[in-house]
């Protein structure tokens, strides 16, 4: 962490300590540092698909087995991966009480395998499935094999992710709101803050009185308005932080 000097660290840590409700909202950073791949497909097969062609509605009725094929080999990929001590950090601190809500916009599911729960995903989860025609959902413990059938009505399952071209989850964003507006305290981890609705919800915070901590490898749009921005890795910085809460604890 050679960007960040200690003192930024302990503005962080004490920020946390004195938050009523803090939140946390995390982007790709933090998953890039597990090796999940952005999915651009870099040889093979899928080097002749552009995703935003292949993660809509219309692909998908087109040609589900195709995109059925792209996701199995996705979860295959994120199957390899593990969580990193950020992701753990951030569930420690849920059970400890620092953090009251976690809301995030990967869909790998790593938050969950790293122990935290009732976790807020905007974009749903490529873990989960749901029915094309009733309300039937499911996960998913391995890679989906060809094209999955729903159990109740026979139509087919898609992923249980929000697909370009797609609304956000109405129940999911009203969620989210309720915790934005109860929050003093937001914590930003790995996002571009350029992506829409998410990158308006620290200066949601900020707008009500509420601090924000940003840790990020490189400034983003939000890097003006963080109350202390924390420049290294996600994997680094928030055991840093953990430390540095102990140590104000008396730990």
């Amino acid at each position: 962490m050679p960007v960040t000097d200690m003192e930024t660290i302990v503005r962080a840590a004490e920020v946390i300590v004195s938050a009523r409700h803090m939140v946390a909202l995390t982007g790709a950073g933090i998953s890039q540092e597990s090796d999940v791949p952005t999915f651009r497909g870099n040889d093979g097969l899928w080097r002749q698909y552009d995703p935003m062609e292949l993660a809509t509605p219309e692909a998908f009725k087109r040609d589900p087995g195709l995109v059925w094929e792209w996701y199995s080999w996705r979860q295959g990929l994120i199957a390899n991966c593990r969580p990193n001590p950020a992701h753990t950090t951030l569930a420690r601190w849920a059970r400890d009480g620092l953090l009251k809500a976690l809301i995030t916009q990967n869909v790998d599911g790593l938050h969950e395998r790293a122990g935290s729960e009732d976790v807020i995903e905007v974009h749903g989860n490529l873990w989960r499935v749901r029915c094309t025609e009733c309300d039937y959902r499911a996960h998913l413990s391995a890679p989906a094999s060809g094209v999955p059938e729903c159990p109740e009505c026979g139509a087919l399952l898609r992923p249980d992710v929000v697909w370009f071209g797609e609304a956000l989850d109405a129940a999911v964003l009203a969620r989210v709101w309720q915790e934005l507006h109860l929050a003093d305290a937001c914590i930003v981890i790995g996002t571009s803050a350029v992506v829409y609705p998410a990158a308006q919800f620290p200066a949601t915070v900020k707008s009500q009185g509420g601090a924000v901590i940003e840790v990020n490898v490189e400034e983003t749009p939000l890097t003006p308005i963080a109350d202390v921005h924390v420049r290294g890795r996600a994997g680094e910085v928030l055991p840093a932080i953990d430390r540095a809460i102990a140590a104000l604890r008396g730990q």
